[in-house]
């Protein structure tokens, strides 16, 4: 259990002796405790998967019984998130996510594009003309934030963030 703030500059030296003891030994049991939420610190405990990590808002413990069980979580190899926490880091994670800002057919059409077809491929399977398959690549270029360039192809660019989001075998 350590807070988030410690010597010598109460910013976030708690938080990184927890990050680094876990990547000594992974599966460490940590418990951080905090005034407020370090949303990329949080990301970083919860992103090896491993479990045994709570992180929870000091002024929400005061429930002995609540705390008390959120240890026995932790030390069993579970998680324990304050809402407020999980809150947070749902909400930056839709505000930072381009894909959710495609239209249904832009979905539709980097789906398509996906499962490898080509413009015209899904211009056949959504009944559209080609013209409006290009027009909407274009924009989902454009909200996806893949600029024209000579050093990258921004097909397979569009294509790897679907399949990031979706899974290999969405």
């Amino acid at each position: 259990m350590i807070d988030v703030r410690l010597p010598p500059t109460f910013t976030d030296e708690g938080l990184r002796a927890a990050i680094g003891a876990r990547a000594a030994g992974p599966g460490l049991p940590v418990l951080i405790l905090s005034q407020h939420v370090e949303q990329l610190y949080a990301r970083e405990l919860l992103a090896d998967g491993a479990g045994a990590v709570g992180y929870l808002l000091k002024d929400r413990v005061m429930d002995v019984d609540q705390f008390l069980d959120a240890i026995d979580r932790i030390a069993a190899g579970g998680t324990a998130m304050d809402p407020e926490v999980i809150s947070q880091l749902l909400t930056r994670h839709r505000a930072h996510d381009p894909l959710g800002t495609l239209t249904e057919r832009e979905h539709a059409v980097l789906a398509l594009m996906a499962e490898g077809r080509t413009n015209a491929g899904v211009a056949r399977r959504l009944s559209i003309a080609d013209k409006t398959v290009s027009k909407s690549i274009n924009t989902l270029f454009d909200k996806l934030g893949l600029a024209p360039s000579d050093d990258d192809n921004r097909r397979v660019l569009a294509i790897l963030a679907y399949l990031d989001r979706h899974g290999a075998g969405s």
